[in-house]
């Protein structure tokens, strides 16, 4: 008896949609996916059985039953990432085979994947190699490596993540971070699940653009190529809406960023290498950065009288003075305090180590130098309980330049906390904040108030 004949029915192959556009590149790209899965998104999840007649009637048997086609639903749709996304579905890397990935501990249903190991200088090696290359932008093409030329295409490529993630996927890489832990490799991410193609985007963090945190480097896929641009906190539209987010398999590695150029405050103690730059770079006919350093140290161990300009570059016997002033300081004599500093001399100013530079005998504060500024009789002489001919000629310079309010009697010479709480009004009228603001007069504060 002849039986029926059971035909499998799809949807036209020519369908303009998106998602059968999508559907027909990732067959395209050798991605099996089998035509019961789906077809036309409108139909998916549905099987049509068409029961074809193979003789103009039909046999009636037994009892007069007819022998009826019975449609059955095939297997429920394999779910895939919305195929619409701005950033394409999920997928293996293009050109090569899938390999199967962990996808978190057995027992742990919903444990983040799997990553591999990755340092922050790698992770930003890997995403200027797009920028060199100028990769253009495009949700279905894929770079040599791979990887969508796509926004998120672009963070799974840095990430060394191994497949094709979009916005909806990459956050189960990664871990929710405050903007104030932000560092280079992580990653800004605005997914939006109610419509992906209505702002979703993403963007490595790539460091500060200075101490004020409004801008950053970001660097990140659209059009028309890769790019590397400062960029307003979180992005330039949908701001709020950009989540930090840090990679799971981030080691370590952190990339500085780059320092920011700040006038050192005034006062301060200079900040200088201990490593002795050779005797050839200080003497007659010098000129280089390490003379103005050992300047600006010796000024700051109570040689200010010698430099009534300030340090500079190039040597003058100011510079020979005052070094063997500082020499003279330690008890060296003869050949060991020639005014030319050697391994010793320049690790002592360096270190902030030794004595300081004594003031000139015989006058309370020291005599004039060169600049008629009393010499600076080193902070030791300014703790609490000591005394000293110099407290009482600070304290009087003080009244003098109206700074002496904190006074009750005097000043005298027994240093208090009222000498050192005028120090400080002086210091902050210079516009000093911080450690350049102790009340404690230091060789600037010295020659400003004597000045």
């Amino acid at each position: 008896m002849p039986m029926p004949v059971f035909e499998e029915y799809e949807p036209a192959g020519d369908c303009a949609c998106r998602g059968c556009a999508q559907r027909r590149r990732t067959l395209a790209r050798g991605r099996a996916i089998p035509l019961r899965d789906g077809g036309h998104p409108a139909v998916r999840g549905a099987r049509r059985v068409l029961v074809l007649a193979t003789a103009a009637g039909v046999v009636l048997g037994g009892g007069g039953g007819a022998a009826v086609a019975v449609t059955t639903p095939g297997p429920e749709a394999v779910s895939l990432d919305d195929p619409g996304s701005p950033q394409g579905t999920k997928s293996p890397l293009h050109g090569r085979p899938a390999k199967p990935g962990p996808v978190g501990r057995p027992g742990r249903p919903g444990a983040p994947p799997a990553v591999k190991p990755i340092d922050r200088t790698t992770i930003i090696k890997r995403a200027k190699l797009w920028l060199d290359a100028e990769v253009p932008y495009s949700m279905s093409e894929y770079w040599a490596d791979g990887y969508r030329q796509d926004c998120s295409g672009y963070v799974s490529m840095a990430w060394n993540l191994g497949s094709n993630e979009w916005t909806g996927s990459l956050g189960t890489f990664a871990t929710k971070i405050t903007k104030d832990e932000l560092l280079p490799g992580d990653m800004l991410l605005f997914h939006n699940p109610a419509d992906p193609n209505n702002g979703s985007h993403v963007v490595l963090f790539g460091g500060w653009v200075d101490e004020t945190r409004t801008h950053y480097v970001a660097y990140e896929q659209t059009r028309p190529i890769t790019r590397k641009q400062a960029t307003p906190y979180g992005y330039w539209n949908n701001s709020l809406k950009y989540i930090p987010y840090r990679f799971n398999g981030v080691t370590g590695g952190i990339v500085p960023e780059p320092p920011v150029a700040e006038a050192p405050a005034p006062g301060a103690k200079p900040v200088v290498s201990a490593t002795f730059p050779g005797a050839s770079k200080f003497g007659p006919g010098a000129d280089n950065e390490y003379v103005a350093q050992l300047g600006g140290l010796l000024i700051e161990r109570g040689g200010a009288r010698f430099y009534p300009k300030g340090a500079s570059k190039l040597w003058t016997d100011s510079d020979r003075l005052a070094t063997q002033a500082f020499q003279r300081a330690q008890g060296w004599t003869g050949s060991e305090a020639d005014g030319i500093p050697g391994e010793h001399t320049w690790r002592l100013l360096a270190l902030h180590q030794g004595k300081d530079i004594l003031p000139t005998p015989g006058s309370a504060g020291g005599t004039p130098g060169p600049s008629g500024v009393p010499a600076h009789p080193g902070r030791s002489v300014f703790r609490p309980g000591s005394s000293h001919p110099s407290i009482t000629a600070l304290g009087r310079q003080l009244v003098k330049k109206g700074f002496g309010k904190n006074y009750t009697s005097g000043p005298g010479p027994r240093w208090g906390e009222t000498d050192r709480r005028n120090v400080e009004a002086f210091q902050r009228a210079q516009g000093w904040r911080g450690a350049s603001a102790d009340g404690i007069p230091g060789p600037e504060t010295w020659r400003r108030l004597f000045a």
